[in-house]
């Protein structure tokens, strides 16, 4: 497939989604959201990707919304106007309705609906010399795109409060250290980093890393009891797949095994 505001490859078992507009930093518009969920919907479907990194072209992963198109979007009628900021939303956040693990491998400026991008992911992957930044209020806007949604469960409320209302950036090795990222890079050796780690979890069997994708999130708005129905249940239809009786039979031949994902 062809795309105008995106470049997207396959290595293996891991997808690689990239923004594609360098020339204003991977800001992002409607006509990329659009293609974006395009991907992400193929992607459902397809049996031999296991991981997924998003990245971006260029210096920087994403300067934020597109200022021309963030703008216009608001000076439709105030019920037409949500309903364009909803929709610029979820074409982007449809990558929360993946089932496989997702990365978000950072460089330069990631700020704003470009932060929301990254935390949208299950894991982030920056270069040490990303700029992290709650931009919004300094255009005098609240957050979208899931923002005070997603910051606050990575790195609690107090320091959500901080980063959204001075909107001021801090760098990788900070964001590391507050958990909103998990490993800082040199930038030469980010895509070599990025991608090995993306396939250690690919060597993984799937159909556990889906269900641990799944129990995990469930497990931030269900009660410990409702978790445990959860695992229980991933555990008994793990247990019944070709992938753990392959883990079993390899750690007994003391070999490294080999998972297809069934």
């Amino acid at each position: 497939m062809h795309w105008e505001t995106l470049s997207f490859e396959k290595r293996d078992r891991i997808a690689i989604l990239t923004l594609n507009k360098p020339e204003t930093l991977n800001a992002l518009t409607f006509k990329m959201g659009e293609e974006f969920a395009k991907v992400i919907d193929h992607l459902k479907y397809d049996q031999e990707v296991r991981v997924l990194i998003i990245t971006g072209q260029g210096h920087s992963f994403c300067s934020g919304g597109d200022l021309k198109s963030t703008f216009d979007m608001y000076n439709d009628p105030p019920a037409q106007a949500q309903q364009n900021a909803f929709n610029f939303y979820q074409g982007f956040l449809s990558i929360r309705s993946l089932d496989i693990p997702t990365i978000a491998v950072i460089r330069g400026h990631t700020i704003g609906a470009g932060l929301c991008l990254a935390m949208a992911c299950d894991m982030i992957i920056a270069s040490t010399d990303t700029k992290l930044s709650m931009s919004f209020i300094k255009v005098g806007i609240n957050p979208g795109m899931g923002g005070t949604y997603l910051l606050p469960r990575l790195i609690g409320t107090a320091k959500a409060m901080e980063m959204c209302l001075l909107g001021e950036a801090i760098d990788a090795q900070e964001a590391c250290r507050i958990g909103l990222i998990n490993h800082v890079v040199d930038h030469e050796q980010l895509m070599e980093f990025s991608l090995n780690f993306a396939g250690r979890i690919a060597n993984n069997p799937p159909i556990p890393a889906r269900f641990i994708k799944k129990s995990i999130y469930q497990g931030l708005n269900k009660n410990l009891d409702e978790v445990l129905i959860v695992e229980s249940f991933a555990q008994v239809t793990c247990s019944s797949t070709e992938d753990m009786k392959e883990a079993i039979a390899a750690f007994k031949e003391k070999r490294s095994p080999s998972f297809k994902g069934k």
